[in-house]
């Protein structure tokens, strides 16, 4: 069986297990999400919704943040930690995007990863979506499953991503990316893994290698 053929039986699994799996952070709009997506680094998505309807209502424009002062950005998302970096990182960030980007943020790799606090993980989520494009969301469920599975032998998000572009269809790298999340939070936990409730037992490496 390919790697494509395996991966096509893992999301007709995912589809039925997980049929609306999507961003678990709440946004209306690119900026939102770009905004929730770096203070969810090392940090839950749950706490995250519960900071920015505030921190939206306080700096609700790009300008808002753009000139925002330190110390009240901080004070708006303390409870997301790191907040000194993540501060100084939208505030610069919102800087860019008026300056070099007219206020609107872009929708390509190249361009995204320009800004300050950006990274592949959120460029990748901001380009599927926030802009429907093909993209591949390398996170720490992603990275475990796809190990498990035996789709990479990598554990660098970056050079995991790439692997998979080799041969996940473009069309399901967004969708797929969710129900990896899913399934890492519903059954194929970081620590004991609940595989015998598991729909994929046959197409899992490791399953095959330590369980069965």
């Amino acid at each position: 069986m390919t790697k494509k053929d395996k991966v096509l039986k893992i999301k007709d699994f995912f589809d039925a297990a997980y049929p609306d799996a999507t961003c678990s952070l709440r946004y209306r709009d690119p900026f939102q999400l770009l905004v929730a997506t770096q203070l969810a680094a090392q940090c839950t998505d749950a706490r995250v919704n519960l900071v920015t309807p505030s921190l939206f209502a306080k700096f609700p424009t790009i300008k808002a943040f753009a000139e925002a002062d330190t110390i009240e950005m901080e004070e708006a998302i303390k409870s997301t930690g790191f907040y000194h970096n993540k501060a100084r990182n939208l505030i610069a960030c919102a800087q860019k995007l008026l300056s070099d980007f007219g206020g609107i943020v872009p929708d390509t790799m190249e361009e995204l990863l320009s800004l300050p606090g950006v990274g592949r993980k959120t460029a990748n989520l901001l380009l599927g979506d926030a802009f429907g494009k093909p993209a591949i969301v390398i996170d720490t469920h992603a990275k475990r499953i796809t190990n498990r599975l035996g789709l990479t032998k990598n554990t660098d998000p970056t050079k995991i991503e790439m692997d998979l572009r080799k041969f996940v269809p473009e069309e399901i790298g967004s969708d797929l990316c969710h129900q990896f999340v899913y399934h890492g939070r519903a059954l194929c936990t970081a620590r004991a893994p609940k595989c015998s409730c598991c729909g994929l037992q046959n197409l899992c490496d490791y399953y095959q290698k330590t369980v069965k």
